[in-house]
């Protein structure tokens, strides 16, 4: 393996910021510096299967091993009650210093402290750092902005969905299993959530337009009236009294769509940052993450793919986010109790009416060139886009699929075909795999169809 001597700079001690630490030490890179904060309040967040196996692909040890177990999640959405699934229940101060543990275990510089100025230019950057009260000043030829919603974007051209806020309390209540809670209301929706230990965290999310919320001083009397009227909290609110303050942050979706520059890339929630309903916060912080080693590798070392490395980034940044916002969209539709409802009513038509999913068909398949990370660069090759799949599909179980639809289409029969994908050298199992691919988008093998 190569190694890089760059320097590189990652603002952002989380998920994200992590993600992109571990990939660009996977490519030889070795002068990388992680700058991170602690959390100016403790949360609970609830993670899926499907981010477990995002921080396994990342390379997370440490934190996979201090990951708590599934819990259950009880539901009230649209008036009918149900428990939906299981989710972990992590506590994201823990969470984060776990994954600091990781980089230090791959011997990757972690710096504690706030970021107190960002100077960039085209050679370079200068970012200075009050760190324990000492004041450092950082160069770096790269830079990775993995702040979250925090990392300043004013300047940049951004896409925003309804304006959404989030109220957090913290309950102390007696020790019990760990388990979470969602419930729709007239205005808005509750997550709850309690740990072992008895610490509970009950969050109420509203539109910041049409809800009349009190001043400052009346906040926490507003919420506690509001969960009193909420079945699902009860059992969070039994033999338990709130403790410390409340806290207000914005949920509102937000797209950035200048993700990405000759020397800097924005990743994770500094990228993108989704409604908390589609409960896909880290699975989404991870999945624009983990592209970003490669986009970064190839601004540095193949600077003549640079425009083809910023329009990967950007374009499945956006993909990441419009697919997240529709799932967010189709929830909110779900809860039919109060549709004329401001809160609802924009929730339920944003971002467009375009499903999650499209239906696919061979006849809207196209063989065309398109970036993808091969060998940890950016690359432009041949791929399979569908109405699902814009971006394009290159391989799937580690098949080429352009080759296929080619000779799918060039082939007068299924004996044809299979003789082409000889030729390919597909093994016979390969060949199974991808006559069944096919057939599943309406393929037909008939000597008289029309496959062109």
């Amino acid at each position: 393996m190569l190694s890089h001597q760059r320097e590189i700079l990652i603002l952002g001690g989380g998920p994200s910021g992590a993600a992109v630490a571990l990939g660009l030490k996977k490519l030889g890179y070795q002068q990388i510096t992680v700058v991170t904060e602690a959390r100016p309040f403790k949360a609970m967040e609830g993670i899926s299967e499907r981010v477990v196996d995002g921080l396994k692909g990342a390379g997370f040890k440490h934190a996979l091993e201090n990951l708590p177990a599934p819990s259950a999640r009880f539901v009230t959405w649209s008036g009918e009650s149900n428990q939906a699934n299981t989710e972990r229940l992590i506590d994201r101060v823990a969470f984060d210093n776990a994954l600091m543990v990781d980089l230090a275990m791959q011997g990757i510089h972690v710096i504690q402290g706030r970021v107190e100025s960002v100077h960039s230019a085209d050679f370079g950057h200068e970012v200075s750092v009050d760190s324990c009260g000492q004041s450092l000043l950082l160069n770096a030829e790269f830079l990775v902005e993995a702040r979250g919603r925090a990392a300043p974007s004013a300047k940049l051209k951004r896409l925003r969905g309804a304006e959404t806020i989030s109220l957090l309390q913290y309950w102390q209540g007696a020790e019990q299993e760990r388990c979470s809670a969602v419930q729709s209301f007239e205005n808005g929706w509750a997550w709850l959530a309690a740990d072992e230990k008895g610490r509970r965290y009950l969050q109420l999310t509203f539109d910041v337009g049409s809800t009349n919320l009190p001043e400052k001083s009346k906040l926490v009397e507003f919420c506690n009236e509001k969960l009193k009227s909420l079945s699902q909290a009860q059992p969070f609110l039994d033999n338990a009294e709130p403790t410390g303050e409340l806290h207000a942050r914005t949920s509102t979706p937000i797209l950035c769509e200048e993700a990405v520059g000759d020397n800097w890339i924005r990743v994770g929630d500094a990228a993108m940052s989704v409604d908390p309903l589609s409960g896909n916060g880290i699975f989404q912080t991870l999945s624009s993450s983990l592209q970003a080693p490669a986009v970064i590798n190839t601004l540095l070392a193949k600077p003549e793919r640079s425009r083809l490395a910023q329009q990967f980034h950007q374009l499945r940044i956006t993909e990441l986010f419009y697919r997240f916002a529709r799932i967010g969209r189709d929830f909110y539709k779900m809860e039919q109790q109060w549709p004329e409802q401001p809160f609802w009513k924009q929730r339920s038509d944003w971002p467009d009416n375009k499903p999650i999913h499209q239906q696919v068909d061979l006849a809207s398949m196209e063989v065309c060139q398109r970036p993808v990370v091969n060998a940890g660069f950016i690359e432009l090759v041949e791929v399979v886009t569908t109405s699902d799949q814009p971006l394009g599909i290159w391989h799937l179980s580690g098949i080429a699929l352009a080759p296929v639809v080619k000779a799918y289409r060039a082939s007068s029969g299924l004996n044809d075909l299979k003789l082409r994908l000889d030729g390919l050298g597909m093994s016979s199992e390969q060949q199974q795999f991808v006559l069944g691919w096919l057939r599943q988008q309406g393929a037909s093998f008939d000597s008289s169809a029309d496959h062109h």
